[in-house]
C-alpha cells in the first residue's frame, strides 16, 4: 500500500495545519510525536524581536498516492485554521472519486465545527451526489475548516482523487447583507485582519467597539419656553445611550410640559418600560416612566425646576419623543395707561419677569409726583405686583420767556400762557432798534 505523506503550506502564526497521523506515514507515529516536540522547543527558544507583519497562509491538499489511484480504507484529516478577521478559501483543481448513493463509499467532507459544509463524491454532479466543480467554498468567519478524506474497502475502478489549493483571505467585516446589522452604528473601517468603528461629532464611541452613543448629558435650558427632544428625533434614537435634561428658570415660574407631535419609545407588553424610558423629576413629585406610542398628557409640574432622563438600551429601531415646555407664574394686573400715555408691549397677561413702558403724547412728559421722567419701566415681580407705580404724563410748561433790552414780550396765546403750542412775540421798544439775524441764524 502506498505511503502516505503529509501535505500542506508553510506554518505560521497566521494559520495552522494539522494531519492526523495514519497508517502508511513515512515515520512512525510516536517519531512525528518526538519531532514535533523538538520543533516546539526550538520555537519556544526563538527570540522575538519585533511584532512582524502576518504572512498570509496558504497551501495545497490532495488525496493520498495523487496523482495516480488513490488506495482502499484510508482516512485523512485536515484542519485549516486561521485568526480572528480572515476566512480560508478553498477550492478543487482535480476530483475523482467512487460514486455512491449520498457518497456514502468514498468521500471529501467540509465542514466547520458541527456545520458540514459539503459532501463530495464522484466526478459529475447527479440529483443526490455533488461535486465541486468550480465552486469556491469559504470557511464562516472565526472558524476552522476541517476537510476529511474517507475510502472504503473496495473500488470497482481506479479512481485518481483530488487536488485542492487554499488561502487566507480577509474578511470586510463592513460589509453585510442586507438583513443583516452592520457592523458599526456610524462609520466602519476596514483592514487586513479586522475592522474599527467611529462616530459622528456629539457621538462617543461605546467601550463595545460598535455602538455610538448620544453625548447627550448635562444640557440646560433657561428661557421661559423652548423645545426638547430625543436625540435624532423624528429618526430612530440611538442606543446605549443616557441623556439628562434641566429646565432652570427664576423661583415664582412653573413649568409647563406638553408632548407634541408623536411618542415612540420602546416598551413592553407585561413590564413597564424595561428597556428605554423617559423619567420626569422635580423637586416633589417623579412622573413616569413614560414608554410606549401614546403621547402623555400635559404635566404642570408648579416647579421652576424639572430634570429630564431618557435611557436607552442597544436594540430597538424607535423614533422617540419632543416636548414643548412653557412656563407660568403669578400675574400682575393689566397696566392702565395714564391720560395721554400708552403702555407698551400690550398682553393679554402680564407674570412674573414681564417688562412695561409708558410714553407720553408730543408735548407732554412723564412725571413721577413732582419729579420729570427721561423714560418709565416698570417689571412685573413674583407676589403678581409692579415694582413702580404708574406715572403721569403732563403737559410741558416752557416757562417765562427771557427778558429782552430795549423790547418787550407779549403773550398771544393768553396771559402768562406758556405751556406746548402756546405763542409769544418780541418787539424793540425804540425806532431806531430793531431785530436781525446774523449768518448763524441767531437774533442779535
Amino acid at each position: 500500500m502506498p505511503a502516505m505523506r503529509w501535505v500542506g503550506g508553510p506554518p505560521s502564526f497566521l494559520a495552522s495545519v494539522r494531519g492526523d497521523c495514519k497508517a502508511g506515514s513515512l515515520l512512525p507515529c510516536p517519531a512525528i510525536s518526538l519531532l514535533a516536540f523538538l520543533a516546539l522547543l526550538c520555537g519556544m527558544a526563538a527570540a522575538i524581536p519585533a511584532p512582524r507583519w502576518p504572512e498570509p497562509m496558504f497551501g495545497r491538499l490532495a488525496s493520498p498516492g495523487f496523482p495516480g489511484k488513490y488506495p482502499n480504507q484510508q482516512e485523512q484529516n485536515w484542519t485549516l485554521a486561521v485568526p480572528p478577521g480572515y476566512r480560508l478559501r478553498l477550492y478543487f483543481t482535480h476530483f475523482d472519486l467512487e460514486l455512491s448513493y449520498l457518497c456514502e463509499y468514498d468521500f471529501v467532507k467540509l465542514s466547520a465545527g458541527t456545520k458540514v459544509m459539503a459532501t463530495l463524491c464522484g466526478h459529475e454532479g447527479t440529483d443526490t451526489e455533488q461535486v465541486p466543480g468550480n465552486t469556491v467554498f469559504h470557511s464562516p468567519p472565526g472558524a476552522n475548516l476541517e476537510v476529511t478524506f474517507r475510502s472504503d474497502y473496495s473500488n470497482e475502478k481506479p479512481f485518481t482523487g483530488f487536488e485542492a489549493f487554499y488561502a487566507a483571505e480577509d474578511i470586510d467585516e463592513c460589509q453585510v447583507g442586507p438583513e443583516e446589522p452592520p457592523a458599526c452604528d456610524h462609520h466602519c473601517h476596514n483592514y487586513l485582519g479586522g475592522f474599527y468603528c467611529s462616530c459622528r461629532p456629539g457621538y462617543v464611541l461605546h467601550k463595545n467597539k460598535h455602538t455610538c452613543s448620544a453625548l447627550c448629558s448635562g444640557q440646560v435650558f433657561t428661557e421661559r419656553s423652548g423645545e426638547l427632544s430625543s436625540p435624532e428625533y423624528p429618526r430612530p434614537y440611538p442606543g446605549l445611550s443616557s441623556c439628562t435634561f434641566s429646565i432652570l428658570l427664576e423661583e415664582g415660574f412653573s413649568i409647563l410640559l406638553d408632548f407634541v407631535e408623536s411618542f415612540d419609545v420602546e416598551t413592553h407588553p407585561e413590564t413597564p418600560c424595561p428597556y428605554d424610558s423617559l423619567k420626569i423629576q422635580t423637586g416633589r413629585e417623579l412622573y413616569g416612566p413614560f414608554c410606549g406610542t401614546k403621547l402623555p398628557p400635559r404635566i404642570e409640574t408648579k416647579s421652576n425646576v424639572v430634570n429630564i432622563t431618557f435611557v436607552t438600551d442597544q436594540s430597538g429601531d424607535h423614533t422617540g419623543w419632543k416636548i414643548h415646555y412653557t412656563s407660568t407664574a403669578q400675574p400682575c394686573p393689566d397696566p392702565r395707561a395714564p391720560p395721554r400715555g400708552r403702555v407698551s408691549p400690550v398682553q393679554d397677561r402680564y407674570i412674573l419677569k414681564d417688562r412695561i413702558s409708558v410714553s407720553c403724547e408730543p408735548g407732554y412728559e412723564l412725571l413721577q409726583g413732582y419729579l420729570p421722567l427721561k423714560a418709565f419701566t416698570a417689571v412685573c415681580q413674583r407676589d403678581g405686583a409692579w415694582d413702580r407705580p404708574m406715572p403721569e404724563c403732563s403737559l410741558v410748561d416752557c416757562g417765562p420767556p427771557e427778558d429782552l433790552p430795549n423790547g418787550r414780550v407779549e403773550y398771544i396765546t393768553g396771559p402768562e400762557v406758556t405751556t406746548y403750542k402756546s405763542l409769544i412775540q418780541y418787539s424793540c421798544t425804540e425806532n431806531f432798534y430793531t431785530m436781525r439775524t446774523s449768518n448763524d441764524g441767531k437774533y442779535v
